[in-house]
């Protein structure tokens, strides 16, 4: 495995072809093993992962000090290497409850100012709000990115799921470094206008769920039991005869993969990769198991006859079911 480089836009940072999404390491997906967590980020970095995508809401701060504490206890050389990508806004209670998102410039300062000390260190390569505050203009979220920018606390500017009339907004503001959205092959709405706007104004994409959370990996079964605090438990790609039809599709990857003596897993993150050169996917692996099978992904070569064939397997639009459940699907930009 070669791990090769990409930049982000143009006028962000140039990263490692993959990122490491570390969200799962702490809450969502069930319980984690810190001590394989941080020994995940540890190789991870070693293989040559620079980008670590985060959360400052994430167990309300947990994976940011988790990230922390790989940093602090990473070899120097490695950890001089390492770029921050961190989402904030979101605002939960104690119960970790979803109550919205705050975008005001005041709260983006002191979001950025607790994220500096739990990751412990001097400055955020990329930072950005999770979702669009629909009662503060993006003008003034991205220009207190901006303000940090210029003081030396953040690096570039970054989006998450917003559309592509937010993108021009925000771009007309300040130079926007990537967005980050949801891309997999069974989740395909940013080619419509999003993709074609960030293209047409230099902006990269980090592409996060290209997996759909484990549900096009390869692993998942079709009468695997969810654990309570799971949230795959309540997701309507997860639920039923959506189940069913989305598994049909990943046993369709599947012989596809096979015949190329490859793992679905590293079939779908490839598939990605192959979108184009502005594209940074996010791989979630939660061990150093499966982060060396995501990392094998960067080996598989998909011809055109290989694409046009995983096009006949998973179209475009043929999975069932919403990628969020409905509550959280209206809270996101990009899908208006």
């Amino acid at each position: 495995m070669t791990m090769r480089t990409r930049t982000l836009g143009t006028t962000g940072p140039q990263v490692s072809a993959l990122g490491l999404g570390c969200m799962g390491m702490s809450a969502l997906y069930g319980d984690a093993d810190r001590a394989e967590s941080v020994a995940t980020i540890h190789a991870a970095l070693e293989a040559g992962v620079t980008l670590l995508d985060t959360g400052d809401f994430y167990a309300m701060g947990h994976n940011e000090m988790l990230i922390g504490e790989a940093l602090r206890t990473a070899p120097p050389a490695l950890r001089e290497k390492a770029l921050t990508s961190v989402k904030f806004g979101a605002l939960r209670d104690p119960e970790g409850n979803w109550s919205g998102y705050d975008g005001r410039p005041a709260a983006v300062k002191n979001f950025a100012a607790y994220s500096l000390q739990r990751l412990g260190v001097d400055h955020i390569d990329v930072y950005r709000i999770a979702r669009l505050d629909p009662d503060v203009p993006i003008e003034e979220t991205v220009g207190a990115i901006s303000e940090l920018i210029e003081k030396g606390y953040v690096r570039h500017v970054g989006l998450s799921e917003v559309g592509a009339g937010t993108i021009r907004r925000a771009a007309a503001t300040a130079p926007i470094a990537d967005l980050q959205i949801e891309y997999s092959l069974i989740s395909r709405g940013v080619e419509r206008e999003i993709l074609p706007t960030t293209r047409e104004l230099g902006i990269g994409i980090t592409a996060y769920g290209v997996l759909s959370r484990g549900l096009i990996s390869g692993h998942f079964s079709r009468d695997r039991q969810l654990a309570a605090n799971d949230f795959r438990a309540h997701s309507p790609r997860f639920q039923g005869e959506n189940l069913r039809h989305n598994l049909d599709l990943v046993e369709a990857l599947r012989k596809i993969a096979e015949q190329k003596g490859v793992t679905v897993a590293q079939t779908a993150i490839a598939w990605v990769l192959a979108r184009g050169a502005d594209i940074v996917p996010l791989i979630g692996a939660r061990t150093r198991e499966r982060l060396e099978e995501s990392l094998g992904a960067l080996d598989v070569t998909l011809d055109a006859a290989d694409l046009a064939a995983i096009e006949e397997a998973v179209p475009a639009d043929a999975a069932a079911g919403d990628r969020y459940p409905a509550v959280q699907m209206s809270h996101l930009d990009s899908e208006r």
